[in-house]
């Protein structure tokens, strides 16, 4: 008491608390580096995580919006040579089907030139195709031309983009050695992403395919577009219109649903990938708090001297609390840089939008803030319980 008047405590602006955390920070620089480093872990794991699945949904999203979750398959098991010849035309009479491709395998081998041994036909398989097939499939000739009307009966080919690289054939213009034919390289596709089976294809026109290849002219796998509001209803009915006599035998699928089930499947990774990256910001937590405990320790006196001097308990609890958070949120944002960066360089790397949610980063400083808190706590209280006289006895 002072005339009369109890004397208050006086209180630590927030700039005065963040510089006591600083300088106790500063005195300890290889340890502060190793503590924040276990957080910096657990955040960019957490965050590069979230980053990589989201910009491989947004690549997916792409992908079905410009290809459309409207095309069905029609396969016709290898048993029974095929569907019927005139399957392509039963289907488009379908009303709600919008168009519809087809392709047949020959059984033929392609060679790059004629002095290639016969067994060494570098995996790629033999396809007529119809004139139709490019629209349907919308796929993109990355080189040269899709079949015209011309073409489909002259020896031309198209070729995959996997089936063009194990044939080394980089251009338009080469020619390429089948059944004792030369066929001359017309277009090369750009990979398709709904129908990977063409990209190891060697595709013929459907009518070359039947004067040079012996084709029978019945159709292996029919590709067909209906309304995206009646595709299921399309569905049901494609399996008896496409081959009337033997239904069974035929298989009909939606090759968006593997884009979809894909999608589910790297939900499930991702989920996998985030506890271990939460794992690792728990053991970052552990680091922090160790530090503290071990600071508390160590500075016994400066802490004494304090109290001593008139510093309350709960000006050093938020001294030691301010260097926990400080160490917390450093790890936080070097994490969240570090995550942002390797998501954007695997993005970029496979050609995907890169995409970074505003809502992962904020959390992730959140989260970092919050271990930082939790894990300062107990060091704080008990540096803040600390007597002066033991302090600076000790």
């Amino acid at each position: 008491m002072t005339g009369g008047r109890r004397l208050r405590a006086a209180r630590l602006s927030p700039i005065d608390l963040a510089r006591l955390g600083v300088a106790g920070l500063r005195a300890r620089p290889l340890r502060v580096f190793l503590a924040t480093l276990g957080i910096a872990i657990g955040i960019a794991a957490m965050l590069a995580v979230v980053g990589v699945t989201t910009s491989s949904q947004a690549h997916l999203d792409r992908e079905l919006k410009r290809l459309g979750t409207n095309l069905l398959t029609v396969e016709a098991d290898d048993e029974h040579g095929g569907l019927p010849a005139e399957s392509t035309r039963m289907v488009a009479r379908i009303a709600p089907v919008e168009s519809v491709g087809a392709t047949g395998r020959t059984g033929a081998a392609a060679y790059r030139n004629d002095h290639v041994p016969a067994p060494e036909t570098s995996s790629v398989e033999v396809l007529a195709a119809e004139p139709a097939l490019a629209a349907t499939l919308d796929v993109t000739v990355a080189a040269g031309n899709w079949f015209s009307p011309a073409t489909t009966t002259y020896p031309a080919v198209v070729l995959g983009a996997t089936a063009a690289r194990r044939l080394d054939v980089p251009k338009v213009g080469l020619r390429l050695w089948m059944a004792g034919e030369w066929f001359v390289v017309i277009g090369i596709l750009e990979p398709a992403t709904l129908v990977p089976e063409l990209d190891a294809a060697v595709l013929v026109g459907w009518g070359a395919a039947r004067t040079y290849l012996n084709f029978n002219g019945r159709p292996t796998t029919m590709y067909v577009r209906a309304s995206e509001h009646q595709v299921a209803a399309v569905r049901d009915v494609l399996g008896r219109t496409a081959n009337p006599e033997s239904p069974q035998h035929v298989l009909v699928s939606r090759p968006s649903d593997a884009l979809a089930a894909k999608q589910a499947t790297d939900a499930t990774l991702s989920g996998t990938l985030l506890g271990l990256g939460a794992v690792a910001l728990l053991v970052g937590g552990i680091g922090i708090a160790n530090t503290m405990v071990i600071s508390v320790l160590e500075r016994r006196a400066e802490i004494g001297l304090r109290r001593a001097l008139g510093a309350t308990r709960g000006h050093i609890r938020m001294q030691f609390l301010i260097e926990s958070l400080l160490l917390a949120g450093t790890g936080g944002a070097t994490g969240v840089v570090l995550g942002v960066v390797a998501a954007g360089v695997y993005a970029y790397s496979r050609q995907w939008p890169a995409f970074v949610p505003t809502w992962a980063t904020a959390g992730s400083m959140v989260a970092a803030l919050l271990i930082g808190a939790i894990a300062g706590l107990y060091p704080a209280v008990r540096a803040s319980r600390l007597a002066p006289t033991a302090a600076l006895a000790g």
